[in-house]
């Protein structure tokens, strides 16, 4: 077999609909479209969703809970993954984002105790843990919370 022997399956094309090209064809004078009403005028037809009058579904079901604007979306960061950076480097939400621990958009940045560390940093967050914050300042780093 060659690529030049390859043809589509018998019935998978075909052409399409010429319509308005007179009687003989089937779809002449109106084109399927019927004799006036809406969906015969240029650019009729209904708005998706429109169920002919009846009452449409997103609105015959019932709505539950709400939406609260006021939300903080709160990301965490562990000590363990600290690790990556050098040792007295300054880590604030700008080396977080280029390094890839954090992605997305996000009001708060929470430092959580989970794992150790063993060498000094600088960390520039907007919350952390007590824990976080113990094990930072024994490994002889400091941490400053911004508000």
């Amino acid at each position: 077999m060659k690529l030049s022997d390859l043809s589509p399956a018998k019935g998978a094309k075909t052409s399409r609909k010429r319509l308005g090209k007179g009687p003989g064809s089937g779809l002449g004078k109106t084109s399927g479209k019927g004799h006036k009403g809406h969906r015969a005028r240029s650019g009729g037809g209904v708005r998706p969703g429109f169920e002919g009058g009846q009452m449409p579904i997103h609105r015959r079901l019932p709505k539950r809970g709400f939406t609260n604007i006021f939300k903080l979306v709160v990301s965490t960061i562990n000590i363990k993954d600290l690790e990556r950076f050098e040792s007295g480097s300054v880590v604030d939400e700008a080396l977080l984002y280029s390094s890839g621990l954090l992605k997305g958009k996000c009001d708060v940045i929470k430092l959580l105790g989970s794992g150790e560390i063993n060498f000094p940093l600088t960390v520039k967050l907007n919350a952390a843990s007590k824990s976080a914050i113990s094990k930072i300042e024994a490994a002889g780093g400091k941490i400053e919370v911004l508000s």
